[in-house]
């Protein structure tokens, strides 16, 4: 409970269970022996890097901040996580500007690329991709990168 209601100290108990649950965290709240008042880590209850951002996502939505900047957001999340992280930013982004890395971008409304501090392109992911200009650069650079892989000698041969 006041690990979320840190963004907004004055937001009753409903406000904070409102934003975990926008958060997609009922899961997490069904297996924690108090519940929203368990205490989480040093001497307390630990969360799995996909838990502990959906709660970081719960206190970004209490916060309601207009600009919400997200940097590989689904970066430490199992896919189970992965994708309530995913449902869980449609309550988040609902109304503001999100900036993030490629990996979330597909299914944004509007994509804005900057570069050196200007809007170069926007639109939504397919048609820029097909317009072959530094977004579609950037996307191809992204995919190479998270296809990258080391492997041994061994599995070489």
């Amino acid at each position: 409970l006041e690990n979320v209601r840190a963004a907004r100290p004055e937001a009753t108990r409903e406000q904070v269970l409102a934003a975990l649950k926008a958060a997609q965290c009922q899961d997490i709240l069904d297996k924690l022996p108090q519940g929203v008042d368990t205490r989480l880590g040093a001497e307390g209850t630990y969360l799995s890097g996909g838990e502990q951002q959906r709660v970081a996502l719960a206190r970004a939505i209490l916060k309601d901040a207009p600009i919400v900047v997200l940097d590989e957001a689904t970066a430490f999340a199992d896919p189970e996580n992965e994708a309530l992280i995913q449902k869980a930013f449609a309550a988040l982004t609902k109304g503001l500007s999100l900036y993030t890395r490629l990996s979330t971008v597909v299914g944004a409304d509007k994509i804005v690329v900057l570069q050196e501090g200007h809007a170069v392109e926007q639109g939504t992911h397919a048609p820029r991709v097909a317009a072959n200009g530094l977004y579609a650069r950037m996307w191809a650079d992204y995919n190479r990168a998270v296809q990258w892989k080391i492997s041994s000698e061994k599995e070489a041969e």
